[in-house]
């Protein structure tokens, strides 16, 4: 039976394109090209947010409440990035029977939204595959998963090219 794909915090990004039997996102089908990560603008100010606000605007200086719904920008460049070597405590999900394996982080600054969002690279990129400047992807990614559940994330590619 397959798992039910669910998003590890709902509203947060959309939902990918199809995807294999194993859970991995299908190649070269363009599938992916909708997901996004959402985030919430200001009518008032302008200013964006990420993880979003429904609530109220964050700016200290703008008093708005109306907030609209706003795709984030696909691109972007590193701004910083790290690696996780320690298994991080709860509520990470990480199962303590396996070896823990480190993880790459990527500060990533989008240009056309003057802001920066972490998330983990895409698997398989070492802290060598990095550079400070350069172009990387949002893609879907997988957190965990269990016997009834894959949890969507998502996850920063790189592209190779520097500004």
């Amino acid at each position: 039976m397959a798992r039910a794909r669910k998003p590890v915090v709902a509203g947060w990004f959309t939902e990918a394109g199809p995807h294999t039997d194993d859970g991995a996102a299908a190649q070269d089908t363009g599938a992916d090209q909708d997901f996004r990560l959402i985030g919430t603008r200001c009518q008032d100010c302008g200013s964006v947010f990420f993880p979003r606000e429904d609530t109220f605007c964050r700016n200290p200086v703008c008093s708005g409440t109306t907030l609209e719904e706003i795709p984030l920008s696909r691109r972007g460049h590193v701004w910083s990035y790290t690696d996780g070597r320690y298994r991080p405590p709860a509520p990470y999900v990480s199962d303590p029977a396996r070896e823990w394996e480190p993880y790459v982080l990527v500060a990533v600054e989008l240009a056309a939204e003057r802001m920066v969002v972490l998330g983990q690279a895409a698997p398989g990129t070492a802290l060598a595959d990095l550079a400070v400047g350069m172009e990387v992807e949002l893609v879907p990614g997988v957190l965990n998963e269990d016997d009834e559940t894959t949890w969507t994330t998502w996850h920063w590619q790189p592209l190779g090219g520097t500004r």
